[in-house]
């Protein structure tokens, strides 16, 4: 398998780590979407990522889509996600709050790196802030409520991994809560989550442009 895309997209960066839970080799090509966008647009007519090629050739795009793929080549026992009932929609959920989290922090960095000062619109971003803010907090009550405990069903599941790799971009791409002050219940589980071996195999890159959404 072939995984496209740079580290420092937390949805590039789920899906490598989720590969290395796994234990599923891959190949990885660090393309950006701003220098290599021609060249990822052969895999995938968006030109997005991630984009996963598989050894059949196929191309699969968007970070849940593959990671659903990977779930199924792992196995109903091995999946990071539960199969059904409470425990996936409790995961479902962190992880939509997780990238949503994402998605705002992406949308503000980017009416910084590609508009030029006197285009940029301060209400549109405040609002911005605001969603991703909203989420965070959202995404702490329900950590806290979970003690030293894995957010879902007392195991390590993707609800854990996506939201220690959001956490991890919004951290270095935008400052949030570097101290681990503002949340502290989520400083810890990224903590646990980044001293695994799968993260410590996919290591974040000094921050740059970022990637489109996934």
């Amino acid at each position: 398998m072939i995984l496209i895309g740079q580290f420092d997209s937390p949805f590039v960066r789920r899906v490598a780590v989720t590969l290395h839970v796994f234990g599923m080799p891959f190949e990885h090509r660090d393309w950006s979407v701003g220098r290599d966008f021609d060249r990822i647009r052969g895999f995938n007519p968006l030109g997005r990522v991630p984009t996963l090629v598989l050894a059949s050739g196929e191309s699969l795009v968007d970070s849940a889509a593959i990671l659903d793929y990977l779930d199924e080549v792992a196995g109903v026992e091995r999946a990071l996600l539960p199969a059904a009932g409470t425990a996936r929609r409790a995961a479902l959920q962190l992880m939509a709050l997780a990238t949503g989290a994402a998605d705002k922090g992406v949308l503000q960095i980017y009416e910084t790196v590609f508009r030029p000062e006197e285009k940029r619109h301060a209400p549109w971003t405040m609002r911005c802030r605001l969603q991703m803010g909203a989420a965070l907090e959202e995404l702490e009550k329900r950590t806290a409520v979970r003690g030293e405990d894995w957010l879902v069903g007392g195991r390590f599941t993707q609800a854990d991994l996506t939201v220690a790799c959001v956490m991890g971009f919004l951290r270095d791409a935008l400052g949030v809560n570097r101290d681990g002050a503002e949340y502290p219940a989520l400083a810890r589980l990224s903590a646990r989550c980044e001293a695994l071996p799968a993260f410590l195999a996919v290591p974040v890159p000094v921050f740059g442009a970022p990637e489109p959404l996934a």
